[in-house]
Order: structure tokens, then sequence, then C-alpha cells
């Protein structure tokens, strides 16, 4: 059998089949660019700036070279074959069913506490506006209106999460644009203190030790979650050849600009002792520059940001599941398509459970951020490792001529994600050492135990389901 025949095989019997490809060029630009700009950086950059001081600069700059890597390893497992499983079906592929079930309940359980996390930071940005209305109430009307957008067509949420996109776009450029003007004029409240030696000059660029500047990864990691999204849309994306490499080439652009870039000129313009925990280093900036309705206004694009992740969270969560469906490791009823082509069942299950973010909101609003963020971040590295290793089996069946080249190679071969793998690694064990974002862990081994015991389930009412692997990568070795 050669290794086209086999990838033909494959894409004829693709579970992304009867979606619509809806998804336009710059809707899916957008909302790769859109990916990389959410709650972790508007909102998790202010604890990370207290534990760390301007060293979170280089945090954030070191965990997208790793991130760069592995968007270059999931581009070429996609264009060696677009489909809207992704890395689930990538890690059924390479590595068997049984990691593809794992990934993909696992992605779909990032997502699902990633929409808890965004719901209660828009809950906390409307408290900026309006302090008597509670958290809870804010974070269930987001929760329905978005609902209800994701519901209508994967055309309406394209449209709507490039408008989201275009906001945030827009605001950080400008936000740059009058920080420098800060900086160079001196303008307005924050003029008079602003320069760029606020990077060194209170107690240094590491004021806290390298030791505690590492120990921000893990949140720095949860602020690169969804880049991966543009690998859930190769399924309803209308040209895929075309516009998946040219979104993830831009990735190392959008990282200089919208985290290194913001980052370096908010923290030349206030110093870094000035921000904390629970508060948007951007509110915080704009609104000692003293623009009139600046504080406002960047409160309005970091709840767009909120908004944005919970969107594109709902939209993942319903492809990943009707994969799972698609692959018999999930209720049929997941696989269905409505009239619209939408897979509203998974939607709708993941929206439910996204609203256990609203009971966080209302039992521990001052914690529902922390535990939500940890437990997202460890499903995001396990999905992250799955397409690295993936990559690396992949590299490895090219290599030995059992699959054909895919036309988007990653640099470096496998090399780069070796070295993407271990820093993940590294990462996980600074979770486990850290007392408060250890908690993640601890549900991270409840959710291994409930896997393990849905996969034996699976087993025993389906064993053929423990077979379906591709004959020619078990000559891989």
């Amino acid at each position: 059998m050669t290794s086209s025949k086999v990838t033909d095989a494959k894409v004829t019997d693709a579970p992304e089949e009867g979606y619509e490809r809806g998804l336009g060029s710059r809707q899916v630009q957008m909302i790769a660019i859109g990916g990389a700009i959410g709650v972790g950086l508007f909102m998790g950059a202010g604890a990370n700036i207290a534990k760390a001081g301007p060293s979170i600069i280089l945090m954030y700059a070191l965990a997208g070279v790793v991130i760069f890597f592995i968007m270059r390893a999931l581009g070429e497992l996609l264009l060696y074959r677009p489909v809207s499983g992704s890395f689930a079906e990538y890690a059924r592929e390479f590595l068997g069913p049984f990691f593809g079930f794992v990934t993909g309940w696992t992605y779909w359980l990032m997502w699902v506490v990633t929409g808890m996390a965004e719901l209660t930071a828009a809950a906390i940005y409307i408290h900026f506006w309006f302090p008597e209305i509670p958290q809870w109430v804010s974070a269930l009307v987001f929760l329905v209106v978005l609902f209800g957008v994701n519901l209508i067509s994967v055309k309406i949420f394209g449209e709507v999460e490039f408008w989201f996109s275009m906001v945030k776009v827009t605001a950080i450029i400008g936000m740059i644009v009058i920080g420098l003007g800060v900086l160079t004029l001196g303008f307005s409240d924050a003029g008079d203190t602003a320069a760029v030696s606020n990077l060194w000059s209170h107690g240094g660029f590491f004021p806290n030790g390298i030791g505690s500047s590492l120990m921000t990864l893990q949140g720095v990691m949860f602020a690169y979650l969804a880049v991966e999204l543009v690998g859930v849309t190769a399924g309803e994306s209308e040209n895929p050849e075309k516009t998946l490499p040219k979104a993830i080439n831009t990735l190392p652009w959008r990282i200089i600009v919208f985290y290194v870039g913001a980052l370096l000129v908010i923290l030349s313009v206030v110093k870094w002792t000035e921000f904390s925990a629970g508060e948007s280093p951007f509110v915080h900036a704009f609104g000692k520059i003293g623009i009139p309705l600046a504080a406002g206004i960047v409160n309005f694009v970091v709840l767009t940001a909120a908004l944005s992740s919970c969107n594109s969270g709902m939209y993942s969560t319903g492809r990943m599941l009707r994969d799972l469906a698609a692959n018999s490791e999930a209720p049929s009823a997941f696989g269905k398509l409505n009239s619209r082509k939408t897979p509203a069942v998974g939607i709708a299950v993941s929206v439910a459970l996204m609203g256990i973010g609203v009971i966080l909101n209302y039992v521990v609003p001052e914690k529902a951020f922390l535990y939500v963020t940890s437990v997202a971040t460890a499903a995001g590295i396990w999905t992250w490792m799955m397409i690295l290793v993936s990559h690396i089996r992949y590299r490895a069946a090219v290599d030995a001529g059992r699959l054909r080249a895919s036309s988007f190679p990653a640099p470096g071969g496998a090399l780069f994600s070796w070295v993407a793998l271990l820093f993940l690694i590294g990462v996980t064990c600074m979770i486990a050492y850290d007392k408060d974002a250890r908690v993640c862990l601890y549900v991270a081994a409840g959710w291994a135990v409930a896997l393990g015991i849905g996969w034996a389930i699976l087993k025993s009412r389906n064993p053929r389901i423990a077979e379906r692997r591709d004959p020619e990568l078990e000559k891989v070795g």
C-alpha cells in the first residue's frame, strides 16, 4: 500500500464531512490573530507582572517561541490531512485510538473551563462599570447570548469572531501608539514618570529572582491557549491549503506586537510595582495616563477579548465532540448536525457545563479565575504535547517512506518539536511546585481516572474500537 493511497482514503472518510466550508480567508486570518489576544494577556498579565516584574516580557517571548514551534508542527500535520478533528485525529492516527480519545475529550475540557475563565473575566469587566451587578448575573447573560450566536451558522460565528478580533487588534495597536507618545512626548499625567528605565530601575529586570519569573510560565502559557484553534477551523475553511500556512507564519509578528510590544510599552509607562493580580494592567495603565474615558475604552476592549475567547470555546467544543462521536468515542447524538450544519447538541452540552463558571462566580468569585485557568492550562499543555508527539511520529513515518510529505514542512523537522516537548514538561513540573496552581494536577488525576473508566467501558461494548490503527504506522517503530 502506498502512502498516498492511505492518505487519500482517510481524507475521504474525514469526520468533518457535512460541515459548511463557510470560513473565508479574512475570517480565518482574524481568528488566528484574535486567538493570540485573550484574557490571559489582558487580565492574567497583572498577576504575572506582580510576580516577575519586567522580566515577564522575556517569559512571554520565550513561551511565544515555543508556541511557534508547536504551531509549525501542527501546520505540517494540517497540510498533510486537514480535518476538523485536528489534533485528536492526529493523535488517533499516530499514537492509537486511546490517545485520540483522551486528546479529544481533554481538549473539550480545556475549552469548557476556558469558557468559565472568560465568563469570569467578562463579569469582572462589567463590574468595572456596574459594581452593583453580581458577577454571576453578567456571566449568565453572556453565556446565553454567545450560545445563540454559535447555533445559527459557522458563517455567523466567523463574522462575529472577525469583529471581536478586529476590536482587539485595533485597540492594542492604539494602546501601543499612545504609550509611545507618552514616552517620547511626555504628555498626560504619566508623562513625568514614564521612561524606558522603568524596566530595570525598580529592583532590576528580575526583581524577585529568575526562579519567580520562571514560575509565571504556567500563567503565561494560559495566555497562548487558543492559538491552536486554527487547526479546528481546517474542516470549515474555504481554502485551508492557502489560509492555514499564512495564519501560522504570521504568528511570530503577532507575538512580538501584541505581547512583547504591548508589555514593553506598558511597563515603561508605569512601573511594575503598581500592578496587582485581579486587575487588568491595560486598564490600570491607561487610567493613570489620564486620557478621558481611556480606562473605560480599554475595559470594553478586554471585555471583547473575553467574549471572543468564550465564543471560540463554544465553537471548538461542538466540533471536538462531533469528531469523538464520529469515532464512536462519544454518544452518537453529538455527531448530528442541525439544519444550519452546526453540531448543536455538542455545543448545547458544552454550554451547559460552562454554566459551572456561573456557579463559581457566585460561590468563590475571588478564586474563580485562578481555579479555571490552572485547569485549562494543564489541559492545553496535554493537547500541545499530543500535537508535538504526533508530529514526531509523522516525521518518522515520512522519513521511513510510509507517508507522503506535507506541503508545509516544519523547519528543522522533528528537532524543534522535541525542544518544545521538553519545555512543556518543564512547565508541568513548575505547576506541580506552585501550591496555588497545583490544584489543576489534582483535577487532571481525577480526569485521567474518568477517561480510563470511560475507555474501558467503550472497549467492553465495542472491542474493535481499540484496534483501529493505520497498519503502515506500525512499521515506523
